[in-house]
């Protein structure tokens, strides 16, 4: 099955990867693919992996928000710092 590899969106984009689901642990795969990507599993459905490159682009656009807010909490934090 195809998988679209989330988990590096905000470094290394979205990464497409063949995978195999493993049937004991729903939501981890196995990459078969190791040439693309050196890394053999991944956990987490909807997390690290998804099924569809619309689900993975809404992970990585859910990411990208995040981290934004996080750096302008940084950015107000200095900001306010008086020495």
């Amino acid at each position: 099955m195809k998988a679209f590899i989330t988990k590096y969106a905000l470094t290394k984009g979205i990464i497409e990867i063949e995978a195999v689901e493993f049937k004991d642990s729903p939501g981890m795969i196995e990459n078969t693919t190791p040439s693309i990507l050196p890394i053999t599993y991944f956990h987490g459905e909807g997390r690290d992996w998804n099924r569809t490159r619309e689900g993975a682009v809404k992970s990585a656009r859910l990411m990208r928000d995040k981290k934004l807010d996080s750096l302008r909490k940084q950015i107000l934090h200095l900001e306010r710092l008086e020495f």
